[in-house]
Parts: structure tokens; C-alpha cells; sequence
């Protein structure tokens, strides 16, 4: 009897446990819903702005004048009056070739003159004198001239040794020094004279950028375009931007086939000669984004590395 009893107990209590058990499960969980649904979080209206991004493309720099020096005559350098990095100023002398032989061919051909001078001059008297034709007379006169012209050329020449700078600028490098044999064939200047007063960026876009920077940009016509182009920023090869803001002037508007692109050119004022022929950069481009949703950042939670 008591065998009967203890079994029918068991399912009985265990039937109260279940039962107490889900309804502890049921009370947490409403209980946990209801705090959640009573936590206030802060609700903000995402408001629109006009924002302003860049593009980047690499930049090559150059003076606006960079003028190879070349000798017009050859002949051996026998001075060079610069170094590099001087400041030169248009028509200083840069360089001084040797002139010796020069000078005796002009000493030859000042000779010449002056014997078909005399010539001239004897045969003169005898014309009017219906002594010798007019022809003879002529003939020297021609020959006069020739010997004059020659004179010059050689004067010339012997100007051409002193080698000046065609511009005002820097002096670049000089790979000829005294004793180098120059002329006006070398492929190789005597040297380089930049104006650096202000200085071109050269950049390139390929295609697509090219036509979704026209066609963003007001205007009719490219010139019109080029006018109301964005100032442009120069970034320095030491990561810093350069402090002069640049205009971009020219656009080559025709495609490249070899490499796709279509060159720019930029220009910036250099007051402090900061930059020079053969330095790099970066330029950037700005780009305005209108109505655009602005989310603070401390409305943002990071997961995975990613906001």
C-alpha cells in the first residue's frame, strides 16, 4: 500500500517544479521585456549639408621658364662663372669659351678689309678718269663687302664665347667644366636656367574622371569650364600642403591614346622659391557634395572594425 502511494507522489511533485519553473521563466522574461521597452534612447533629426571631399592625382613640377643653355659656336670652356643654384639675371654671363684662335681669324679678316678697302679706293680715281671700266671698280666693291662679312661673322663669334643666360632664374646643374670641348650640336645644355617666381603642376586624369570633372563644372564652353575651376592644393613631398593655393590654366582636352588620359596644367605663385624644377607632389581637387545626410559620429558603433 505504501509502494502505491510513494508512486502516485512523484509525478504529482514533479508536475509542481515543472510548473513553478516556467512560471519563474515567464515572470524574468516579461520582466526584462518591460525594462527594455522603458529605456529611453535619444532620437536626433539627421540634418543635410554641403560637404567637400578631394581627388588626388600625382603632380610633376616645373618653372614657368626653363631654358636650356647651349653655346652657338664651339670652342673649348675656359672659365665658368656661376655655380649651381645662382641666381642669374637675363643677359649675365654664364660662361667663357676660349677665343684665341677667334681672335686671329678676326685679325686675319680685319686685314682683308682693309687691303680691299685700299683697292677700292685706288680704283676710284682711275673711273673717273676713264682710265679702267666701272666694272673693275665694282668688282672691288664686291669684294669689299665680302671681306666686311667675313669680319663680322668672326665678331661675331668671338661675342658667342661669352655664353649669357637668356632668362632671369636659377641656374640648374652644370655638367661641363673648364677644358670641355662644347658646341652648339651637344645634346646635353651647358646648363639649365629656370624662372621659379611661380612654377607649373603638370597631373592627368583618365577619362571618366575627365568627364565627371567637365560635367560637373559650370560653364558653356571648356574655356569657360577652365575659368571657373576650383582653387586646386598642393601637397609637398613630405606630406605637408603647400601653403600657396593654385589655379588650374590649361587642359590638353584630347585624349591620350597611349596611356588614356587627358594632362592638366596648374599654376602657383612661388615667392619664397620653396619649389623648383623637378620637385613632386600631390594635388588635390576638391570636390563640393550638396544635401548630404550628416550622422555624428557619436551616433556610430564600430563592429568588426567597420562603423
Amino acid at each position: 500500500m505504501k509502494k502505491r502511494i510513494f508512486n502516485y507522489l512523484i509525478p504529482a511533485l514533479l508536475g509542481v517544479l515543472v510548473t513553478t519553473s516556467c512560471g519563474e521563466d515567464k515572470s524574468s522574461g516579461e520582466a526584462q521585456a518591460q525594462a527594455q521597452q522603458a529605456q529611453k534612447l535619444p532620437v536626433i533629426s539627421i540634418p543635410q549639408q554641403t560637404l567637400t571631399g578631394y581627388s588626388s592625382y600625382p603632380a610633376s613640377i616645373e618653372g614657368i621658364v626653363n631654358s636650356g643653355v647651349r653655346a652657338k659656336i664651339q670652342g673649348y670652356i675656359s672659365n665658368v662663372l656661376v655655380d649651381e643654384g645662382a641666381k642669374v639675371r637675363k643677359g649675365q654671363a654664364l660662361f667663357k669659351l676660349e677665343t684665341q684662335s677667334l681672335s686671329q681669324d678676326a685679325n686675319a679678316a680685319r686685314a682683308n678689309v682693309n687691303a680691299a678697302q685700299v683697292e677700292v679706293d685706288k680704283l676710284k680715281p682711275l673711273v673717273d678718269k676713264g682710265i679702267i671700266s666701272n666694272v673693275q671698280l665694282e668688282t672691288a666693291k664686291a669684294q669689299l663687302e665680302q671681306a666686311k662679312s667675313n669680319y663680322e661673322s668672326i665678331a661675331a663669334n668671338i661675342s658667342y664665347a661669352t655664353v649669357k643666360s637668356p632668362v632671369d632664374g636659377y641656374v640648374g646643374a652644370i655638367p661641363y667644366r673648364e677644358g670641355a670641348l662644347v658646341g652648339p650640336t651637344d645634346t646635353t645644355p651647358l646648363t639649365t636656367v629656370a624662372d621659379i617666381e611661380q612654377v607649373y603642376a603638370f597631373f592627368s586624369m583618365n577619362e571618366s574622371e575627365y568627364l565627371n570633372f567637365i560635367q560637373k563644372t559650370e560653364g558653356a564652353t571648356l574655356q569657360e569650364k577652365i575659368e571657373n575651376f576650383p582653387e586646386v592644393t598642393l601637397v609637398l613631398a613630405n606630406g605637408k600642403e603647400y601653403e600657396q593655393k593654385g589655379k588650374i590654366q590649361t587642359v590638353t582636352a584630347q585624349v591620350d591614346r597611349t596611356t588614356g588620359t587627358v594632362s592638366f596644367r596648374a599654376i602657383f605663385d612661388n615667392p619664397n622659391q620653396l619649389i623648383t624644377n623637378g620637385n613632386s607632389g600631390t594635388l588635390k581637387i576638391p570636390i563640393e557634395y550638396k544635401d548630404v545626410p550628416v550622422v555624428p559620429l557619436n551616433s556610430t558603433f564600430e563592429q568588426q572594425g567597420k562603423i
